[in-house]
This record gives C-alpha cells, structure tokens and sequence, in this order.
C-alpha cells in the first residue's frame, strides 16, 4: 500500500475504484489509432490521518505535461470571464498597481495575466507546457517554462501576489511546491489557490474530475494543515461556482499581522465538519454513488441505441474522457465528440478512442441526443446549441445524476 503525499501514514482506505485509465489529455492522432496506448490503475485513498484525498503516483509529471498536453484555458468565456472578474476583484482588495509585482502558476495560456498586464501590473506566467507558454509569449506575458518549486522559487523575484486555479491538485509533491509558495512571497503578499471543493465532488458524485494528472482532492481543513505545517495562514475564503463549485482560499505569512482571519474561514470550515470531512465513514461510501451513476448511464445508451437514435457528445473534456473510460463508452455508443479547441479536433479520445470534430459537425449530422461531458459549463453549452431545437436534439448529462434534458426541463 502506497503512504500519503502529506503525512507519509500508511493508506489503507479506498475512496473509488476507476479501473484502468489513459493519461487524459493525451489525445491520440487518427494515424497511431492502431498503436498500444499506457493504461495505469485509477485508484483513489483517503488518508485516516489528515484526510487527503489522493491517486496513487505511476507516472512524474514531466510525462504528463508535454508539449502535446491539449488543454488550452481561453477556449471557454466562461473561464475567461472568470478571470477577467477575479483581477478586477484582487486589484481593488490588495490595492495593486504598477509597482507590484504578481506571479501565476501554472500560468497555461496567459488567459488570466493577459488582464494583469492590461493594467500595466507587472506580471510572470510559470508554466511547464511550452505549447501553451509560447501562445502566452505571444500575448506578451513573460512565462518561464519550468515545473514550480523550492528551486525555482529561490532564484525568483518576491511576488505581492501569488496566484493559481486548479493547480494545487496538479502537484505531486505537495510539500515541496507550498514551501515554494512560501519562499516566493512578499512579506506582506497573498496567495490565492483556487480548486475544486471536495465537499462537492462528494456530495454531487463528480468522480469524472478523478484523472491520472489530479493528484490530490482538497478540503479546507487539509488546506489549513497543509498552510500550517509551511508556515503560512488562512486569512480568507470565497465558493466560487466554477467547476461544480470550488473554494479560492487567501493566504499569507503565518507571521503577518496585517491581515486578520475573516469569518468565511470558520464557516467553511465548520460546513466540512457538518458534512463529515473529518469522519472517514464520509469517503468509505463514495464508490456505491459512482457504480450507481455507471450502470444508469449504460442502461439509458442502451435503450437509445436499441431505439436506433445517434448520439454524439459535446467536449473533449478531461472530465468526460474520465467517464467515457471507466464506463467502457465508445464508438459503440458515441459517434463522435466535437470541441472548440482546434488543438482537440481531428483527434481521438484517449481510450476510447472517440473522434473529436469541429461543433459544425452537429448541424451535419443532426444527432438525436448529445451527451454534455463538460457539465460545469453545461448552460454554456446549451445556449451555444440552441438550433438543435430545430431537429429536437435532447441533452444528457451524467453528473450529478444521469438525466435527459427536454426544452430546458430535466428528467432523471
């Protein structure tokens, strides 16, 4: 049995079972179809001791996050929006201007810092994939092309601001990148992590965000050990809607005066403990809900395929290659997928093996139902897809539940 990334206590309880998975956003070229493909186990513990909820460690990042990684952040307005928001916001509360200083990890795209620099506040991107840091070089945002760490952190100007969304999860070693954060903060500095809320993954059964490249699955009350045992402090914490409903956490030096605890800290922290983050019968339970969700979603394919209906699906997303492998979904049931990142198009899912087209292909093809794998933009989605109506496309969704969606109602 593996021990945890944390607090190396010996993992001995299984939170879900997905089988066998691919490297997700590893999309495979229409000429290596027939070539073999790395499958590694989907295993994911819970720690008896500190509560993390993590995978189990096969590959090093660096085989992971290549230069064929696929995932480019600005192919959503939502997401853009998002960010555009959150500089408004950290602008007006930290009081920055073009004498500070604001550093991203995982900086991808240079989707966010592109607002940063509208605002002539100096900024750096760090970020491992060079196919995505060179489109940020190309809007003109300094990004270094480098796995964040103690090492680097060392060798890099203090930051006012440190800041970060969806990363944390990323990071293998969990230990090393928050003493990084440490080391490349201002005195006076913030850190903002923003990640998806385990509370929600468990409550609304979002197992397809457990892929090979999220290491971890956060809490707040393992954010706080884990900002405790690196010398910084919770000061703040917001919910945030995006993907399926996510924590940003504010921190700073444990020996900053300046800034005090707010009350949003406590609340969510007790929220945790009333859902029962801190009780392990809370995880042990988990897997029943993803078999469950499995076997309706094969039963309800089943039935329109018997019914000779076409399905396609809408996004190669990570969460949706995630469910399309542990449910053993392809070509058998899904024609196709079809995606707005033009990196995706003209490829194949991972696994699966599912071709992603260009979203025209729906107008051509006219399907009878299209499974929305990326359900955290799910009203984005449909209102892009609205001239299905003309052809009374129906929507499936899987997550939370399995439902089919009718002229804008839902039935489970």
């Amino acid at each position: 049995m593996p021990n945890c990334r944390f607090c190396q206590h010996l993992l001995k309880t299984i939170f879900a079972n997905l089988n066998m998975a691919p490297i997700v956003n590893n999309y495979i070229k229409p000429e290596h179809r027939f070539q073999a493909e790395t499958f590694y186990p989907l295993v994911v513990y819970a720690c008896d001791r500190c509560h993390l909820v993590q995978t189990m460690d096969f590959n090093p990042p660096e085989q992971i996050f290549t230069d064929e990684y696929a995932y480019f952040s600005s192919y959503s307005s939502l997401w853009l929006k998002h960010a555009e928001d959150y500089v408004g916001e950290i602008i007006k509360k930290l009081g920055l201007n073009s004498g500070s200083r604001v550093m991203e990890i995982a900086s991808n795209d240079g989707y966010l810092l592109q607002y940063f620099k509208r605002e002539n506040i100096p900024c750096l991107g760090i970020e491992p994939c060079k196919s995505v840091a060179d489109t940020a070089r190309q809007k003109g945002i300094d990004t270094i092309v480098e796995f964040f760490s103690t090492r680097l952190a060392r060798e890099l100007p203090k930051a006012d601001l440190i800041c970060m969304a969806n990363v944390l999860a990323h990071v293998p070693d969990i230990n090393d990148f928050v003493q990084g954060i440490k080391i490349a903060l201002a005195g006076q500095g913030t850190v903002t992590i923003e990640f998806p809320h385990l509370l929600n993954l468990i409550k609304f059964n979002q197992f397809d965000t457990i892929y090979l490249e999220h290491y971890s699955y956060l809490s707040l009350l393992f954010v706080e050990k884990l900002f405790d045992k690196h010398g910084l402090r919770l000061y703040n914490v917001e919910e945030v809607p995006t993907h399926g409903g996510s924590l940003r956490v504010y921190g700073c030096h444990a020996g900053d005066k300046e800034r005090t605890e707010m009350e949003n800290v406590r609340r969510v922290l007790e929220m945790e403990r009333d859902f029962g983050l801190d009780n392990m019968e809370t995880y042990r339970g988990f897997g029943n809900k993803v078999r469950q969700i499995k076997r309706n979603l094969l039963s309800l394919l089943n039935d329109l395929k018997n019914q000779g209906k076409n399905i396609a699906a809408y996004s190669a997303s990570a969460k949706g290659n995630t469910l399309f492998n542990y449910c053993g979904i392809s070509t058998d049931y899904i024609d196709y997928t079809v995606d707005l990142n033009p990196h995706k198009q003209n490829t194949l899912l991972p696994g699966s093996r599912i071709p992603v087209r260009h979203p025209d292909t729906l107008a051509e093809t006219r399907p009878d139902y299209i499974l929305i794998t990326a359900w955290n933009i799910k009203d984005e989605i449909i209102k892009q897809l609205e001239y299905t109506k003309a052809w009374n496309c129906r929507f499936i969704t899987a997550i939370p539940q399995v439902e089919v969606i009718r002229d804008g109602g839902s039935t489970p």
